[in-house]
Formats: structure tokens, sequence, C-alpha cells
């Protein structure tokens, strides 16, 4: 029977090539995943990851191979990697975003020790995708996603493709590909058995006597199956607002000497859905639903691209929740399973591309490129989150021959999904499903192509940083609702994804001069700026209500002084403003300026003749109202006094796996809870761990037993808000963090290992 080991633990790191016969004390012990270089958030030297280090792990076989094959999975490493077993080299693998395994069957000691050696060539080499030209993001090195160890007999099933149906009815047909690893001969049996998350009971769905196969299989021929599989079973179809999964479990049979045996078992989750691009926008079971959401770089500040499960989950959370997108382009690569099981979970809409930027290589650089398309389509397709493949280097020039074999290979591995690929020209090859356009002209252009979707806008044509004056943070959010509202009142366009999420490192080719693409609407550290809300403010008032001003509120931010006109970011129906304790008036949404949105800003004016240089300034106090009723308030202080530092840790419980981690956020704020961004602060962070079992605690090698605060200490607060990491040990215990600054009460927090 198969086993799977997760093969994070126990690692050794050197950040340079070292020979077989290099001591451990060169190493320092790690856990996976692991960045080979930990940076401040505003990387000054940004070619510092780029070097040849050198991993080691040494094992023994968890259990008995009982002659099954094993294999070493790899989930991503950064750029090529080469693995040895025991000093012998055992497969080499070009390319940073997908996954790779080898057998090392023939190189391990069954019933003794075993070493694997990783030589991580991190360098930008210009013959593996994305490079061969610049990006314009940085690609950090490391063994950044898990490994895992396999032991499967030697025939296994190698995969499972759940193809979805066109709606689910009373008897529905499913299509169900199996994939075997290599030919077999003789009896075979494969039950498959249909288990629903959320405590519903196991159910074999194929007939009584199972699906038997007894000639001869290709390893290359799938063997599909067929089931009716229904309403009539109380099957959900999966939205975006009701995201229902289901689990299938495929077990594999074969006689041994007259006996059945269960040799493999596989499981996969999935979910009903029905997905479809027409002339006039996206359908998703039938319905029309616009398109609105942002990119999304898997990079973070301190770790790199090293985030582990809980912290990509957490982006899924942000954009989904917080901004109230409802799809994320992963830009520009592949991103993290752990990122994409969420999207499955809470119904975020997923368009996933493969890696590249700009240019297209030589021969040897398109079968990489190949390859990373198999790759992604075989490791995701059964994620229902996923509508459609990128099959184009974002923003290449024509290249057709090339283009034609992309598209090609990718609706043959997946007849069901669309193909986009995404060109910065309109007048490009149309050679997809979708004509997937980057749209930098503050506006939308008139689709030539249809289906058509926007694939980016704003971003670098406007970068904004949370410390910039008001007059850009307004204009930057401006940009965003203007952009929206023409995508959404142009009936040939299926929506507009933003460019985008979150600020990103970068090369010195591009950013703000500190190694940062300012192109978010939120910054590095996952913190909100105004254009965030104006995403967060098209969400339905019934799942989270909305209300931001964007406005520092001061005399003199703006060129002219003054705050006249405020836009207010609400998905409310109404709202009341006050200047002190004077009503200024009740506005309500501005549909002459965003008539398509479904919730338009409010554009507050009249506050001129208030506000005149001397006279009193008075607090700003809006309130939120629907069907009449006060649902939401914001209050600004008048006097930009700083009077609070917050602290907060987003998750109050951690793993003692040596991996997991939590965001801890810190801003400088009015006595409303407002963030000053001029208040830039430095805030100083001391950290105490209490261990549950000192004894076990001391017996651990001392690098990895403690948790760890990653980050900048002190951290000068950019734009008065910021952040840092606590990575969790592998000693269980409490630990208690404590943030200072100035003349402000410290402020704690404290997290439990567990």
């Amino acid at each position: 029977m198969r086993t799977e080991t997760n093969f994070n633990d126990g690692w050794l790191f050197a950040p340079e090539r070292l020979p077989f016969d290099a001591p451990d004390s060169a190493f320092d012990p790690v856990t996976l995943p692991h960045t080979n270089k930990i940076f401040p958030h505003h990387n000054f030297d940004n070619m510092e990851y780029q070097f040849i280090s050198t991993y080691r792990k040494r094992f023994t076989l968890p259990e008995p191979r009982n002659g099954r094959r094993v294999f070493l999975d790899f989930g991503g490493a950064m750029l090529v990697t080469t693995v040895y077993v025991n000093g012998k080299q055992v497969g080499v693998n070009a390319g940073g975003y997908t996954p790779f395994s080898f057998d090392v069957t023939d190189v391990i000691v069954e019933n003794g020790d075993n070493v694997v050696t990783v030589h991580l060539d991190s360098t930008e080499r210009p013959d593996v995708p994305p490079f061969g030209y610049v990006v314009d993001y940085l690609t950090f090195g490391g063994i950044y996603r898990d490994v895992t160890l396999r032991m499967v007999e030697p025939v296994y099933i190698k995969d499972i493709f759940i193809r979805n149906p066109q709606t689910i009815t009373s008897s529905s047909e499913v299509r169900i590909d199996l994939f075997l690893n290599k030919e077999i001969t003789g009896g075979l049996e494969i039950h498959i058995w249909e288990t629903q998350q959320h405590g519903r009971p196991t159910n074999r769905i194929s007939d009584e006597n199972s699906l038997h196969y007894a000639s001869t299989h290709s390893p290359n021929e799938n063997l599909p199956t067929y089931t009716e599989w229904g309403a009539k079973d109380g099957l959900q179809m999966w939205s975006t607002v009701n995201p229902v999964l289901y689990n299938l479990t495929a077990r594999l049979y074969q006689f041994r000497n007259g006996e059945r045996v269960e040799i493999d078992e596989l499981t996969v989750r999935f979910g009903f859905r029905h997905i479809e691009f027409k002339d006039d926008g996206f359908y998703l079971n039938g319905e029309r639903i616009q398109l609105r959401g942002l990119n999304r770089h898997q990079t973070y500040p301190y770790i790199g691209a090293a985030a582990p499960p809980r912290l990509q989950a957490q982006d899924a959370d942000i954009i989904k929740y917080e901004l109230g997108c409802n799809i994320v382009r992963t830009s520009h690569y592949p991103q993290s399973p752990h990122f994409l099981r969420r999207c499955d979970e809470i119904g975020l809409l997923v368009f996933e591309e493969i890696p590249g930027w700009q240019h297209i290589g030589d021969e040897d650089w398109q079968a990489i490129s190949l390859r990373d398309v198999q790759s992604m389509i075989e490791r995701d397709r059964n994620h229902p989150s996923i509508i459609m493949w990128g099959v184009r280097i974002n923003e290449s020039w024509d290249n057709d021959d090339f283009y034609r074999k992309t598209n090609a290979l990718a609706h043959e591995l997946d007849p069901t999904r669309p193909t986009t690929g995404v060109r910065f020209f309109q007048d490009s090859s149309f050679l997809e499903d979708v004509f997937g356009f980057n749209d930098f002209s503050n506006g939308v252009e008139e689709p030539l192509h249809t289906p058509h979707l926007i694939t980016e806008y704003n971003g670098h044509m406007f970068p904004t940083k949370t410390f910039d004056g008001e007059e850009r943070k307004m204009e930057h959010a401006r940009r965003h609702a203007h952009v929206q509202n023409l995508a959404y009142g142009n009936p040939k366009v299926s929506g507009a994804i933003g460019w985008c999420a979150f600020d990103y490192n970068t090369h010195k080719e591009f950013g703000s001069g500190d190694r940062i693409c300012y192109h978010g609407v939120m910054d590095i550290f996952r913190l909100p700026k105004w254009a965030a809300y104006v995403y967060a403010s098209q969400q339905d008032p019934g799942q989270r209500v909305v209300l931001q001003a964007a406005t520092h509120w001061t005399m003199g931010d703006r060129a002219e002084g003054g705050n006249d006109p405020i836009h207010v970011y609400s998905n409310v129906e109404e709202i009341d403003v006050y200047f002190g304790d004077e009503h200024l008036g009740r506005f309500l949404p501005d549909k002459e300026t965003y008539p398509h949105l479904p919730h338009p800003p409010f554009t507050v004016t009249g506050l001129q003749m208030m506000m005149m240089w001397g006279q009193a300034f008075g607090a700003l106090r809006i309130v939120g109202k629907i069907n009449g009723e006060q649902v939401a308030e914001q209050q600004i202080s008048s006097d930009g006094v700083p009077e609070q530092l917050i602290m907060k840790a987003d998750f109050p419980e951690l793993k003692a796996d040596g991996a997991d981690m939590t965001r801890i956020t810190v801003r400088i704020t009015d006595e409303f809870g407002n963030t000053l961004p001029y208040a830039q602060n430095a805030v100083m962070f001391e950290m105490k761990f209490e261990p549950s079992d000192a004894g076990a605690r001391d017996a651990m090698p001392l690098p990895l037993r403690d948790p760890q605060l990653i980050g900048e200490n002190p951290l000068v607060l950019p734009g008065g808000q910021g952040g840092v990491y606590l990575r969790a040990g592998h000693a269980p215990g409490t630990v208690t963090i404590t943030a200072k600054s100035g003349r402000f009460e410290p402020q704690t927090v404290t997290i439990t290992l567990v």
C-alpha cells in the first residue's frame, strides 16, 4: 500500500555548494519550506539570493519497503535542482514553480542510514523560465515548498481526473479518468468511493461488481469510468457563495496467487460546477458573474516565497473577504497548492498561468515551458476554483507555432476548461478561448476579440505608497474605481483583474529605488491602502459592511489646502456626514460618476466653506445607513496626534512544527483607530518563550527548538503601519511578544504553540 511521509523536518543548509564529504557542522539546521536568504522588506541588494546552495537530510525509511518503489516528491524549488541520494545523482529539474519527483528506489539503503543532498542553483539563468530576460519580480531561492517521501507498489494510481458534468440532474454522467504508472497484465479491479466533506458517510459509487480490467494498458492510456452521480444522491454544485466540495477515493486491487490484494489508494478533492465564457461574459452554473479581482504574487516580506500553509491560505481569505474579490490571477506562475485549496474552500475563482514574463526563449527553453503547462494542469485540474489556464507568457510578442502547442496541450490534458493568453496589444493572434488583455489605458479599450477579459490595469501606471500624500492615494483609489465601473458597463468585457493585490519586491530595474513595486492596493504586509476599499465596498453588505473615507482629514495635505471633496468607499445606502458637531448633510452614492458599479462611492462636497484657514477644525464623522438604520461609522480626529500603538497577531495558536507562522501587525493610530501615515515611528519587539516541557525542549537542537521572530527589529513603520512574523519552533509552549515605541503604552500579544 501507498504511504506518504512529510519530509520537511531535519534538513541542513549551507549557502554554498559543498562536497558530499563536508561535515554536518558546516551546515545550519532548517525546516522546510525554506528561503535561502532572509531580507528586510525593503530589499536594497536584491542579488543576494542568487547563489548555489546545498541542502542535506539524513534519514532512514519510516517503514519496511516490502518491494515498493520509493520517490522523493518536491513541491517546488528555485530554480535548478540537482538531487543525490547516497552520493548518486537521481535527477535534475529545471524550473522553480511546478512539482517534480525522482525515483530513488535503486540507491536507497533499505535497512540503514541514507543521505539526500540537493545542490540548488538559485541564479536567474536565461535558459530556464521565467528568465531569458529580466522579470519585474524577485524569484527568491530555496526549497520553498513541501517535500514528501512516497512509497508505492510497482503498479500504482498515478493520477485521477474528474471531468465536471454540464449540470447535476437526477442522473448525470460523470467521467473519471484514472492513470496508472506502467503497463499491467492480469486481473485488476478499481473501486471508486465518494466521500463528501462535512461528515457525509462514504458511498461506493461504482457498480456492485466494481470495474474490471484484464487487458494490458499503456502507462499513458487512461482508464475512463462513467457513473450516474447526481441530484438523487443529494449532490450540489460548487459556486462562489456555496463552495461544496467532495472527496473521491479510488482503490486499486490486484490478484496475487488467487487472492485479491489491495495495492493502492488515492484520494482527490473536487467540486461540481459548470463554467463558460461567452461573448457577453463569464457564466458559472448558467449564471453570469462579472469577474472582479486582483493579481497576486506569492512572495512575502523577509521570507520570500517560503510561506507555510497557514499564510498561503490567509492570502486567499484576504483577497476574498477583506478585498471582496471573486477572482484572483496567479501572476505569473503556478502557485502554492495550499493557496489553491483555500480558494476551493471559500469559493474564490482562480486564473492560473505558466511561468514567464515578456520573453520567449529558444527551443530548449520552450520545452521547459511546455513541461510547465503539463505539470501545472496535471497538478491542479481537480480544483473547482480554477476556471481558466493561462498558456501564454505574460505580455510576450506573438509566436504562433509555440502558442499553438501550449494551447493544444492544455486542451488535451483538460478539455473541460478554457484557455487564455495575456497580451498587451489587441491585434495579437487570438489562438485561445478567451482573449486576455492587459489594459493600461486608464480606461477600458473596446474589445476587438471576445470573450474578452482585462487581466491587468493600473499598477505600474500609478504606483502608490502608504506614506504618499493624500491626493495621490485618492487618485490611486479613483483609478481603480473608474476602470471597474467601465468594465461593469461594457457587456463585451467579462471582468477586470487589477494589478495588483499586494506590493512586492523587485529588481533595481523596476520599483521605487528600494526594490519594491508599490503597485498593490495593499502594502507588502497585506495592510490596506485606500484603493483596497474600492474592491471591498463592492461586496454584498449582508456579508460585510464597508465604510472608509479616503482622507487624512488635515488642512494642508492637498496642493491648495482643504478637504473638498471627500470620496467615501462604502456599500451602504446613504451616509450622514458631520463636521465636529455640525451635520454637513446626507449623501447618496455617486451614480452619476459611477453608474455601473454595484456600490458606487460617495462624493462629499460642501466642505470648503466650513474649513477656512484659522477657523475651528473639528473631527470628521461619517455614519452609514441601510434601510434608515445605522450600520457603520467612521470618525477621524482633526488634530492628527498619534494616540495609540496597536498590535495584532492574526492567529493565537500555531503548530510547533518548525514551519508554522503568523503575521504580527503594528500600527500608529489616532484616538479612533485610523492609521496615521506620517507617524513613521520605530517599534522595538521583545519576545519571551515559556516551553510547556522544558526538559524535552532542551534536548532539541538549539536553532530549531525555539520560536523565531522574523523581520526587522526595531521596525521603522512605513506609512504608520508594518509587520513581522513569528515562526514556531519545535517545542510547544507560550510566546509573549511585546511592542514598544516611544511614549506609547507597550502592547502585548500571546501565541500558543501546540
